[in-house]
C-alpha cells in the first residue's frame, strides 16, 4: 500500500546544472539549478525553473539569455556553494576559483571547468507561481573532447553528472550502465 506525502515537488531524480548569467552591471554569475530539462526537440530547447527572488531571475530576464554548464563530480563542493550563496553578495567564480567563459553566442558566461556546455537565447519566461520557467533555445552545445565516446558522441560515464534528490537534499552520482533504450523491451510482444 501506498503513502499518501501530500502535495509536494518529490521526483528522482534531477539534473544538476550551472546556470550562468551576466547581471546588470556585466558581473558573470551562475546559480545551481536542478528544476530544468528538456523541453523540446525542434527547435532545440532548455528550461530551468527559478524563483524570483534570485539574483539570476533578473539577469535572464534583462539579457534575454543563459548558459547551462553540466558539472561533473568533481566539481561538487564548488556546485553546492554555487547553489547556497547569492551573486548579489558574492563574486562565486572568485569565492571557487571557477572560470567564467563570455558565450560567442548569447549574451551570458559559462563555467569552463564543466565538461558540457548549453548555450540558450530566451524564448519564454513563464510564470508559474514561485517560479518562473525559463524556456531557452539552444543555439550551441559545447563538450570537452574527452567527455565523447568513439562516435562522437556524449558519454554520460565521461562527463560524470550527478543528480539531485529533492526528498533528501541529496547529490548522488549518475552513470551505472543498465541497458540500450529501444533493445531493453524487446522481449515483449510487438507494439502495433
Amino acid at each position: 500500500m501506498k503513502k499518501s506525502l501530500g502535495a509536494k515537488t518529490f521526483l528522482y531524480s534531477s539534473p544538476v546544472l550551472l546556470v550562468g548569467s551576466y547581471d546588470a552591471s556585466g558581473k558573470p554569475n551562475a546559480m545551481t539549478a536542478a528544476w530544468a530539462g528538456i523541453c523540446c526537440g525542434q527547435p532545440p530547447c532548455m528550461y530551468v525553473s527559478l524563483r524570483q527572488a534570485t539574483h539570476s531571475y533578473g539577469s535572464i530576464m534583462e539579457r534575454k539569455a543563459y548558459t547551462i554548464s553540466v558539472p561533473s563530480v568533481d566539481l561538487l563542493a564548488e556546485t553546492d556553494y554555487l547553489g547556497t550563496a547569492s551573486g548579489r553578495d558574492a563574486d562565486k567564480f572568485a569565492a571557487t576559483g571557477l572560470t567564467p567563459v563570455r558565450s560567442d553566442l548569447v549574451d551570458a558566461p559559462y563555467v569552463a571547468e564543466c565538461p558540457l556546455v548549453l548555450e540558450c537565447r530566451l524564448v519564454h519566461a513563464i510564470d508559474l507561481g514561485l517560479h518562473t520557467m525559463f524556456v531557452g533555445e539552444v543555439l550551441d552545445v559545447k563538450a570537452d573532447e574527452g567527455v565523447l565516446d568513439e562516435q562522437g558522441y556524449l558519454s554520460l560515464e565521461r562527463v560524470r553528472a550527478f543528480l539531485y534528490a529533492a526528498p533528501e537534499r541529496s547529490y548522488y552520482a549518475a552513470g551505472e550502465f543498465l541497458g540500450k533504450a529501444h533493445v531493453a523491451g524487446k522481449s515483449f510482444p510487438a507494439r502495433g
